[in-house]
């Protein structure tokens, strides 16, 4: 029987997936035309599947021999005398794999010693005793960086530029996690120029795998149906497609989820919108190895200056090469506003950000959330939550402010963590980043209540009168007479009891509590 596959590329006999082929137009093109190309695509969202499987299917077509060569192994080594061997080896064990004619005599009497010529040499040289063109896909190429880079695209320019005259392989393509922008930012770690012609300006295009679309979860999971009968509810698809984007890695990670460990491969149970709800928390709080490394990007500078204003609300600059950087990376989308890739995403870079806060809240609580201190006749009492919080950041500001990388947003990753300890296991926080107006919506939803917050920072003359009209705006949208605007004043000249207070107004209908800070 098939599986949902969370680890490594997908296999056709023992998985569920998508044609590969279908996922991606236009690359027979490019081979066809031999053009040197660029895929790259955030992890784990099927490169290495496509391109294995565009490998097995050129090589059947019997026009070129196709050969997938992963250089992963060559990461962090920046010396090419020592790589650049490296790379051959792998390029002849890649030959041997897919079993291309003289493959064991690849580079036998290579002088290693010439690590800026060799590899073009020895790739002419095979190149020009095949019966047929030949392509590689050199996976994770993107590893590569600074002397091993200028070394190894270098020697590919040559072949390339001289194929008019000495066979030379036909058509290459560069495959990671980065566009072509981020493999000129790995050359050298100063930005020095290299003081000759750019060994990328051979690159035709860069193109990238997109996420499932709805259409293609509910194709992938009907096959998981047509094997064992087990239904996926429509709502259940629909929530799956609502939470993951389509995202690769997770719309396959829920699945199994549920029928593995929640339903123990109970075939006669249908997967419901319950259960996969049940199964993206899980997912959440267990930080699976996907996830986990990709929240470890959060700890990069460059990282850093995209996601903070992004929490904040503030302008991010779309075209540096930061920004590109972080959405190669598949961290968020533009659509056009800027936003995390997906609710499950967003989630986890949320509770990434204040982690620390949140595990000392759950010490001092032992354990326990805090819903039921707040209830008041069945609600939450946000005055009295509010109020909490009020003296809390009061106390404990200065503390945390100083242990957040992302200080800016300290205020609300804080806030976000103190509300979470209140709805742990009893409810959840819809987040909404508003890039370019100045803040942050968060929703409390709890025993079927909604409970809008606004946060924004005291930056700006008219922060209260855009804030009040916002909060309004936003009670609106979720069917609430009431919403809170919670103002953070970091100005230092300001005493606590200038910044603490609480007070009421009524804005298009709507009660709003507004909470300095």
């Amino acid at each position: 029987m098939k599986e949902f596959n969370i680890a490594g590329p997908c296999i056709k006999r023992l998985h569920y997936m998508i044609d590969a082929a279908k996922r991606l137009q236009g690359v027979d093109t490019l081979v066809d035309g031999g053009k040197y190309f660029v895929l790259h695509a955030a992890r784990q969202s099927g490169k290495t599947t496509f391109i294995q499987d565009l490998t097995i299917r050129i090589n059947a077509e019997n026009r070129y021999y196709a050969v997938y060569c992963s250089l992963e192994s060559l990461q962090g080594i920046t010396d090419a005398r020592e790589s650049i061997p490296g790379i051959i080896t792998r390029i002849g064990i890649a030959l041997d794999i897919y079993k291309i004619p003289n493959a064991e005599k690849f580079a036998e009497k290579a002088n290693l010693t010439e690590y800026s010529t060799v590899l073009y040499n020895e790739l002419r040289k095979f190149c020009s005793k095949l019966d047929r063109p030949i392509v590689i896909f050199f996976d994770e190429a993107d590893c590569l960086s600074e002397n091993t880079l200028i070394a190894f695209l270098r020697q590919l320019r040559d072949g390339h530029n001289s194929r008019n005259f000495s066979l030379f392989v036909h058509s290459v393509a560069l495959v990671g996690m980065r566009n072509i922008r981020d493999f000129k930012a790995k050359v050298r770690p100063d930005h020095e120029t290299l003081g000759s012609a750019s060994p990328f300006n051979i690159v035709t295009k860069a193109i990238t795998l997109t996420n499932f679309t709805k259409d293609e979860i509910a194709d992938l999971y009907a096959q998981h149906t047509a094997e064992t009968g087990q239904k996926f509810d429509d709502d259940a698809i629909d929530f799956i497609y609502e939470q993951t984007c389509g995202q690769p890695w997770l719309v396959n990670a829920v699945a199994r989820e549920v029928i593995v460990e929640k339903l123990e491969n109970d075939f006669s149970k249908p997967v419901t919108k319950e259960l996969a709800t049940q199964a993206i928390q899980t997912i959440i709080l267990r930080r699976d190895t996907h996830i986990d490394s990709l929240l470890e990007r959060l700890k990069e500078e460059r990282v850093r200056r995209v996601i903070e204003p992004m929490i904040l609300g503030e302008y991010v600059d779309v075209v540096t090469d930061d920004f590109q950087y972080v959405k190669d990376l598949g961290l968020i989308k533009q659509t056009p506003q800027i936003l995390p890739a997906n609710p499950i995403y967003a989630e986890v870079i949320f509770r990434t950000l204040n982690y620390n806060v949140q595990e000392t809240l759950k010490r001092e609580d032992n354990n326990q959330y805090q819903a039921l201190r707040y209830l008041k006749n069945g609600r939450i009492d946000m005055e009295f939550l509010m109020s909490d919080f009020q003296q809390f950041w009061r106390e404990n500001s200065e503390i945390w402010e100083e242990r957040f990388q992302y200080k800016e947003a300290a205020p609300h990753l804080v806030l976000m963590a103190f509300l979470q300890r209140v709805i742990n296991g009893g409810g959840q926080i819809i987040r909404e980043a508003a890039v370019g107006k100045k803040r942050l919506d968060l929703c409390i939803v709890y025993e079927n209540q909604k409970y809008p917050i606004e946060l924004k920072i005291d930056r700006y003359k008219n922060t209260l009168a855009d804030g009040l009209k916002q909060t309004a705006e936003y009670a609106e949208k979720f069917g609430c007479a009431e919403g809170c605007l919670c103002i953070f004043d970091r100005s230092p000249e300001k005493s606590w009891d200038e910044k603490i207070y609480m007070r009421y107004e009524t804005v298009n209908g709507k009660k709003i509590t507004v909470v300095g800070l």
